[in-house]
């Protein structure tokens, strides 16, 4: 189940935080955020942005951008031990009632994934098959995931580059009208803006958002991998105490040492 992430925007807040506490703390004591925002600054970095997206993607590309966009504010928190319990269970069922029985039972089980691998057992299919086929979605899973995440790897790259470009054009700008004061110091501002907009987007929104994508997909992946081993387990028709010690293999060193000392105390 997915459950809204507060640490995107919470991390988004803590970022533009900072930037503004160094507004107002500078050794001069007069900054203000209005000195920082500049229309032209702004139309450069995001316009250029944006025509840079629209050319290097196609339509049906750029139609997952809010969903992409809406994933990276959501999370989806993933049960290992849950998990392995849920195989043991379907393990023990298979062993006293047959695979068939499995069937029956599987309005329970919340993941389309586990449902797929436990029909196609049921349907008698070998493990090897099963294990293609189940692999073969986990990869088409990996590939929308990357195709999605690559345009915030894109919009991160062509950021800083567009505030470059904003500061070329207030450095032209500049250099043309040094006979003019007053012009020196807008045109400036275009250029340093620019830099700092484009800067400012790629590593606090768009790279971190990528990132954050790719080791939600990492681990989504791992799960899947789990889930494989469960179907194939059950599918061959595994001791469920077996089963459940090559599972366990998959979880995090300090779940298993917590579960080793449950035992132990068990035991004394």
């Amino acid at each position: 189940m997915k459950k809204t992430d507060i640490l995107t925007p919470a991390g988004i807040l803590i970022g533009m935080t900072a930037v503004m506490l160094a507004i107002y703390g500078n050794a001069a004591g007069d900054g203000e955020v209005a000195d920082f925002i500049q229309f032209s600054s702004i139309l450069i970095v995001f316009g250029g942005l944006s025509a840079a997206i629209v050319i290097n993607f196609s339509i049906p590309d750029l139609k997952l951008l809010p969903r992409v966009f809406r994933e990276t504010f959501r999370t989806k928190e993933h049960d290992l031990e849950q998990l392995i319990n849920t195989f043991v269970d379907l393990s023990t069922r298979a062993r006293r009632e047959g695979l068939l029985a499995l069937e029956a039972g599987l309005e329970e089980v919340d993941d389309p994934f586990i449902q797929k691998g436990v029909l196609l057992a049921v349907d008698g299919i070998e493990p090897d098959v099963i294990k293609d086929i189940m692999l073969a979605e986990v990869t088409a899973m990996e590939e929308r995931h990357r195709k999605g995440r690559t345009i915030l790897e894109k919009a991160g790259e062509y950021a800083p580059a567009w505030g470059m470009i904003g500061t070329l054009v207030g450095l032209v700008l500049m250099l043309q009208n040094l006979n003019d004061p007053e012009s020196i110091g807008p045109s400036m501002a275009i250029a340093l803006l620019t830099t700092l907009y484009g800067t400012l987007m790629a590593n606090l929104v768009f790279l971190p958002m990528a990132n954050k994508l790719a080791l939600s997909t990492e681990e989504e992946i791992f799960v899947k991998q789990v889930i494989v081993e469960g179907v194939i387990g059950v599918q061959s028709g595994q001791n469920p105490k077996i089963l459940e010690e090559k599972l366990s293999a998959f979880l995090p060193d300090h779940i298993k040492g917590k579960e080793e000392d449950e035992e132990q105390d068990l035991n004394e």
